[in-house]
C-alpha cells in the first residue's frame, strides 16, 4: 500500500463507528467512510472537539451540523501547494488528501523528463493533479463534466499564483471530449484520470465505470504521443481490483506501447497508532 506520510496539515485523529475524525489545518471534521467497520473509539475525548459533523440521511444524501462556525473557504497546503476547502452536501471538501501519493509521481515524472510535456487531466474535479502538474512546468488540459468543480479548479490555481500558466479548463463529458481531440489529431504525454462509480455528464450522460471504463481507456490510445510516459488510473470502485486495472492497461495502453504496469492501494494513516484508512486503487503505465 502506498501511504502518504507528509501530509502535514491533514490528518486522520481517529476512527470507529463508520466515522473518521480527521483534521484539515486548524479546522477537525467527522465524516463517515463505509471501510470503517470497527466500534471502538482509540481517542474517546478527541471527538467532543470537532467542528462540524456530517449527517448521512437514510434516504440518501445528508447535511453538515456546524458545532463551531467555519469561514468558506477554509485552505490547507501541501508542500508549496495551496487548496481551497468547503464542506460540501455529500460529505466531501473538495480534495481527497490520499491522492498526495499520485501528486508525488506526477511531479516527479514531469520534472525528470525535464522537456515540456502535455498533460490531460480526466474527470479533473476541483484541479489538485492540475496544480501539481502545472507547478512541475506542464501544460494542462483539465476536464470536468460539472461547471462548479471546474470554476473550483480555477479559484485553486488563482490561489497558487499559476494563472499565467498553460492550463484549458474544459466542461464536457470526458468520452465525447477525447473523441473529439482524436478527430483533432490532438497527442498528450501523461494521461490522468479519476473516473467515478457513476456519474452524469454535462449534457446528463450517464457513467458507469464498470461499463464505460473500458471505452475510455481504449479511446485514450489515440491520444498517447511519441513520448508518452505515463498514463495513470484512480478508481474508489470496491467493484474494482487492482489487478483489472492492470489488466485494463495491458489490453488497451500496453498494446499502443509497451511499458511498465503497477497498481497499489492508497492509504491514509491514523495519528499515533497503526491503523491505516483504505482509499482506493491507483494503477499506472510507465514508459520503461
Amino acid at each position: 500500500m502506498r501511504i502518504v506520510e507528509d501530509f502535514k496539515e491533514y490528518q486522520i485523529l481517529d476512527m470507529a463507528h463508520g466515522e473518521k475524525l480527521e483534521c484539515w489545518g486548524n479546522v477537525t471534521l467527522i465524516r463517515p467512510d463505509p471501510q470503517i467497520i470497527w466500534p471502538n473509539e482509540t481517542f474517546k475525548e478527541l471527538w467532543k472537539n470537532a467542528d462540524a459533523i456530517y449527517h448521512r440521511s437514510k434516504s440518501g444524501g445528508g447535511e453538515w451540523e456546524e458545532r463551531k462556525n467555519i469561514v468558506s473557504p477554509f485552505y490547507v497546503h501541501y508542500k508549496d501547494l495551496t487548496f481551497c476547502l468547503k464542506l460540501m452536501g455529500f460529505k466531501h471538501t473538495g480534495l481527497f488528501p490520499e491522492q498526495a501519493t499520485n501528486w508525488n509521481l506526477l511531479r516527479e515524472t514531469i520534472q525528470k523528463e525535464n522537456r515540456p510535456l502535455k498533460v490531460l487531466n480526466l474527470f479533473a474535479y476541483t484541479g489538485a493533479a492540475s496544480i501539481a502538474a502545472l507547478s512541475a512546468g506542464a501544460s494542462v488540459v483539465h476536464v470536468d463534466s460539472s461547471k462548479g468543480m471546474v470554476d473550483w479548479a480555477k479559484e485553486n490555481v488563482k490561489v497558487n499564483h499559476l494563472e499565467d500558466k498553460p492550463i484549458r479548463f474544459i466542461v464536457d463529458d470526458c468520452l465525447k471530449f477525447v473523441k473529439r481531440e482524436i478527430r483533432r489529431g490532438n497527442k498528450y504525454d501523461i494521461i490522468l484520470m479519476d473516473p467515478p462509480s457513476f456519474g452524469r455528464g454535462s449534457k446528463k450522460e450517464v457513467w458507469t465505470i464498470e461499463e464505460n471504463l473500458y471505452e475510455l481507456v481504449l479511446a485514450c490510445q489515440e491520444l498517447m504521443s511519441d513520448r508518452f510516459v505515463l498514463f495513470l488510473i484512480n478508481s474508489y470502485s470496491t467493484g474494482l481490483s487492482k489487478t483489472v486495472l492492470e489488466n485494463l492497461l495491458y489490453l488497451t495502453i500496453n498494446k499502443k506501447q509497451e511499458g511498465k504496469i503497477s497498481s497499489d492501494e492508497i492509504g491514509l494513516p491514523m495519528k499515533d497508532s497503526q491503523l491505516v484508512l483504505p482509499c482506493g486503487v491507483t494503477a499506472m503505465w510507465q514508459k520503461k
